[in-house]
């Protein structure tokens, strides 16, 4: 695609809170959006559901589906958001889950369920999980035993995210997971994929992990675009640079390449960090882009900056951008002049 047809077809793939802002951002750009989600959350009401029914946790789901219904402040989405307090059966958990385990349970299926609520909220696009299956994610960390050298398995989302260790590596349990057909094919046909941001080994770097869904992420001939987070998530990638979200996410998945990454311009100061930046971004086969995408005074994107972002690097010729090499810095903007953002750039 040498820049946005007319509705383009979008696929955001992530999970929580990180894809709810990418949703968010991309209907203002298209109507044709599918989000394709993880299904590895064992907490909170999504892990109480997933233990009792075996179902798919609904948590991150139910909240792609609000971020893409027609009226987001409607009495439906508030109410598919709405979580019950006080203390008895039904406390912490939320409308949306429930329902979302109610129609499975009816109709035998949980993508007819999710577009049975995407009906109901007039969704935008359509919402998918990544397998049909729920997964469990299991991480080597470091820095839990006295010596440092010694690693030890963590197993469950929940205690992956909230390690005081440092994460190495993720895995997911089983191994070889099916792909929820449906997401694979909107991957293959489409004009966009979207990655991150988000929780990176719980949300974003399962992704291509799952066989078949890292066949296609391979090897489709959409524009593949990964949104960089605003800073280290507490856990997980606490102490983490911009550089090192993307060595582990190139460790996990060496053969794995986008044409872009979005990285906010204030989580990363100019010179010498920006210059790591894109040398790790080489390892992707991708160039960097530098832009205000950050709600002020906070860790989250700006949904209307986030699309402005993305609406303005997708619009720039893909063919302009094969065999881009970041050597320092610039001050110039122009693409076919060879640099891009506050980086210059020279033709392989």
């Amino acid at each position: 695609m040498s820049g946005w047809e007319a509705d383009p077809a979008v696929v955001a793939l992530g999970g929580g809170h990180g894809l709810y802002a990418t949703l968010t951002a991309v209907r203002r750009l298209t109507r044709r959006i599918t989000a394709v989600v993880t299904v590895a959350d064992d907490g909170g009401s999504s892990g109480r559901l997933r233990a009792e029914l075996g179902m798919l946790p609904p948590g991150d789901l139910r909240m792609a589906l609000a971020a893409l219904a027609e009226d987001a402040d409607g009495v439906w989405a508030t109410t598919v958001q709405h979580r019950f307090g006080g203390t008895g059966a039904l406390a912490g958990h939320s409308v949306g889950n429930l329902i979302l385990a109610g129609l499975t349970d009816v109709l035998g299926d949980p993508v007819a369920a999710l577009d049975e609520v995407g009906r109901l909220l007039r969704i935008t696009g359509r919402v998918l999980p990544m397998s049909p299956i729920p997964l469990d994610i299991e991480a080597e960390v470091s820095g839990l035993e006295a010596d440092p050298r010694i690693g030890r398995c963590v197993r469950g989302q929940v205690a992956v995210a909230t390690t005081p260790g440092k994460v190495r590596r993720v895995r997911l349990i089983p191994s070889d997971p099916p792909a929820s057909p449906e997401a694979t094919s909107a991957i293959e046909h489409a004009d966009v994929v979207v990655l991150g941001p988000g929780s990176w080994f719980t949300s974003v770097i399962p992704h291509v992990l799952v066989p078949q869904l890292h066949e296609s992420l391979v090897h489709t001939r959409a524009r593949k675009v990964l949104v960089l987070n605003l800073a280290a998530e507490p856990g997980e990638t606490a102490g983490f640079s911009a550089e090192r979200h993307l060595h582990v996410l190139s460790q996990h998945a060496p053969d794995f390449a986008v044409d872009d990454v979005l990285v906010d311009s204030a989580s990363v100061p100019e010179g010498r960090q920006r210059e790591h930046v894109a040398r790790a971004a080489e390892q992707l086969r991708a160039r960097v882009t530098f832009s205000d995408v950050a709600e002020p005074g906070t860790d989250r994107h700006h949904p209307g900056k986030l699309a402005a972002a993305l609406d303005q690097l997708i619009r720039q010729p893909r063919s302009q951008l094969a065999g881009l090499r970041v050597e320092g810095r610039h001050t110039g903007s122009d693409v076919r002049s060879g640099s891009v953002g506050k980086e210059r750039v020279s033709w392989r």
